[in-house]
C-alpha cells in the first residue's frame, strides 16, 4: 500500500507544478488537460485547458492534481506539504520562493525543534511547512 497526497488547484495546477519543478527540483510525471479526455465534447469550454491530472514527485513523495471550477476551488487549511531540507541555506532559499505572493503563517525562524522552520500559503494556494530540523542530541 502507498499513500499519496492529491490537492485541488483553482485553475493553475499547471502553474504550480512547473513552479515546483523548477525551484524544488520536483519531477513532474504527467499532465493532462481536461480537453485531453477521450471525449472532449464533455468537457465544459472554460475547463478544456485546466488539468485533469497531474502527478509530480518532490524527493521521494508522489503529489498527484488537478484544476476545479475556480469558484469551487477553496485554499487549503489545516493540511501542510512538509518540505525538510538539508541545511539552514536551503530553507531559507526555499522559503523565499514560495512565501512571495503568499501568505506568512509562521515567518522562517528558529525553534527549539529546527534551525530553521516557517509554516505558510504560497500563492498557488498550497499550504506549505519549510523546516531544517535539528538533530535528536541538539535539541533543548
Amino acid at each position: 500500500m502507498r499513500l499519496n497526497t492529491y490537492l485541488n488547484y483553482g485553475g493553475n495546477c499547471a502553474e504550480a507544478f512547473q513552479f515546483y519543478a523548477e525551484h524544488l527540483g520536483a519531477r513532474i510525471g504527467m499532465m493532462m488537460k481536461h480537453g485531453d479526455m477521450p471525449d472532449p465534447s464533455k468537457v465544459q469550454p472554460e475547463m478544456k485547458d485546466s488539468i485533469l491530472h497531474a502527478q509530480i514527485t518532490i524527493g521521494d513523495s508522489v503529489i498527484m492534481a488537478s484544476d476545479v471550477p475556480p469558484d469551487q476551488f477553496k485554499p487549503m487549511r489545516s493540511v501542510y506539504l512538509t518540505l525538510n531540507v538539508e541545511d539552514d541555506a536551503e530553507a531559507e532559499r526555499i522559503y523565499k520562493l514560495l512565501v512571495e505572493g503568499g501568505e506568512i503563517y509562521m515567518p522562517l525562524q528558529e525553534t527549539f525543534f529546527a534551525s530553521r522552520y516557517a509554516i505558510l500559503r504560497d500563492r498557488f494556494g498550497t499550504s506549505w511547512m519549510v523546516m531544517h530540523e535539528r538533530p535528536m542530541g541538539d535539541r533543548p
